[in-house]
């Protein structure tokens, strides 16, 4: 009788371990716990820790509460400004109701996933190129906001969205490298002009005060020639002062003094002067010929033909040096 009132206590003792063993459950810290008794959710979420189920009638489905990090693949689209571009991103984003997450959608990692593709095209037709490039906090902020719209119902959060890379043609980058080359000696040359300028405004500023006083001309001679010596060279200056040669220039435009004549000319070479006056006469004019008829015309000789030569005048006179 002893013995099988306690085979029978073992057996039931073996009993409830294997019915403990198959009703426990641990869910861990990151987790949470949602039960299906018969294919319906029963109760509220099951919280980490041990938890006791109903063998063969309730299942437990664990959903992991952590944040996800999902890379988007590359997409291809084209911008506004038609240019063809290849951009990938990563998508951050955790569960915040499990039991939305298990029954609104079948797979919610997958889903987001897509909707994550189809968001990050659109924002490429909608965006320019520039924007891509260098506004891409904006378009993160758009990209999080339409993949958080759909993804509220299904108890998922979107933390962040990041664009990654974008991918241009090799000659987009080209005409990129182009332009911003020109820009770049633009911006040179626009210093080196704005240099000369405030160069040649100092230049004349030191001209000015050189010229008011004239000693610091003499120093900055002094200083060049210095300079010029310090070197190894065989060059030789020799500073001459500006105002002597100015004092020399005066002293040649100077008068001859009071009571000392020029030197008469050269005899020969006033008997040549003479000679070259008489030689040439002067211009007699129309006086020196009075018996010179003058030129009659044509009305002169009315029964010549046309054609035909005008006989030349009787008197032909030829004018010689001399005559009066």
């Amino acid at each position: 009788m002893l013995q099988e009132l306690l085979g029978a206590i073992a057996g039931a003792g073996a009993v409830g371990m294997v019915y403990l063993a198959m009703a426990a459950r641990v869910v861990k810290q990151y987790e949470r716990g949602v039960l299906f008794r018969l294919g319906r959710v029963a109760g509220d979420v099951r919280a980490p820790g041990l938890t006791l189920i109903v063998p063969f009638v309730d299942r437990l489905h664990k959903v992991n509460m952590q944040i996800v990090t999902m890379p988007i693949p590359a997409q291809e689209g084209i911008t506004r400004d038609n240019v063809t571009v290849r951009v990938d991103a990563v998508v951050y984003f955790r569960v915040v109701d499990a039991a939305s997450a298990l029954v609104t959608v079948e797979d919610y990692k997958f889903a987001v996933s897509q909707m994550a593709q189809t968001s990050l095209r659109s924002i490429i037709g909608k965006s320019d190129l520039d924007d891509l490039l260098s506004n891409r906090e904006k378009l993160n902020q758009g990209l999080e906001l339409m993949i958080d719209s759909p993804a509220v119902g299904w108890g998922i959060q979107v933390d962040r969205v990041e664009i990654k890379d974008v991918s241009l043609p090799d000659t987009m980058k080209r005409s990129m490298a182009r332009q911003a080359e020109a820009d770049r000696e633009r911006r040179a040359r626009i210093i080196n002009a704005d240099a000369e300028l405030q160069a040649s405004k100092k230049l004349a500023e030191a001209a000015q005060q050189m010229s008011d006083t004239p000693a610091a001309l003499q120093l900055r001679l002094l200083q060049t020639v210095m300079a010029v010596s310090a070197e190894k060279n065989s060059t030789l200056v020799l500073p001459i002062p500006v105002e002597l040669l100015h004092f020399l220039e005066r002293g040649n435009r100077q008068p001859a003094p009071d009571g000392h004549q020029q030197p008469a000319p050269d005899a020969r070479q006033k008997a040549v002067t003479e000679g070259h006056r008489q030689a040439v006469p002067e211009d007699p004019g129309p006086q020196a010929f009075p018996d010179v008829p003058e030129d009659p015309g044509p009305q002169a000789f009315p029964d010549v033909p046309e054609g035909s030569e005008q006989p030349a005048p009787d008197v032909e006179r030829e004018w010689l040096p001399g005559q009066g």
